[in-house]
């Protein structure tokens, strides 16, 4: 089990780093529009759909690891407190019973949208923007696949913290 949630971790994390590398660009992108508009009066239709593209990439596969690395949102002033065990119960039922099913639903309808956008060659509405559409729209289904990917690591995890510290109590007590 170790071997596999090592792997999966480097996976998410090989993950995290395409984050920073889309931050990075889309930073020089934006500063590139900004320059071209305010000091060249000159507009690229095309650079400004790139921001929402990269951003929507950095943010979808920041999802998967967001959840890795325990960053997300939840009511920590009670999480907090309690025990590991609680901790670890509260994560494998949180992920398996919520984050998982939507998961799983926004994959299976997001590859109909894709394919869809790929099949009928759908490019940016706007003369001199972004053709092939399906390739931002295809971040959806693979983000959710990492994602999923994610959850299976916060699950291993847990479950280990849970072996961990159920181990740890069989010790103590016939010790």
């Amino acid at each position: 089990m170790d071997a596999t949630i090592k792997l999966i971790g480097k996976t998410i994390d090989a993950i995290g780093t395409l984050c920073s590398i889309l931050l990075l660009l889309m930073i020089v992108n934006v500063f590139y529009d900004v320059i071209m508009r305010y000091f060249f009066n000159d507009v690229s239709i095309a650079m400004q759909e790139l921001e929402w593209h990269l951003f929507a990439g950095m943010f979808m596969f920041g999802i998967a690891y967001t959840l890795k690395e325990d960053a997300h949102v939840r009511v920590d002033i009670f999480y907090d407190a309690m025990s590991k065990r609680k901790q670890a119960i509260i994560n494998i039922f949180g992920s398996l019973v919520f984050a998982l099913p939507i998961t799983l639903l926004i994959f299976y309808y997001s590859w109909d949208y894709t394919l869809e956008a790929y099949n009928m060659g759908e490019g940016s509405a706007d003369p001199g923007g972004l053709p092939h559409r399906w390739v931002v729209r295809s971040v959806i289904p693979a983000s959710s696949a990492f994602l999923v990917l994610s959850i299976a690591y916060v699950v291993l995890t847990q479950i280990k913290t849970l072996q961990l510290g159920y181990k740890a109590k069989t010790e103590e007590q016939g010790g």
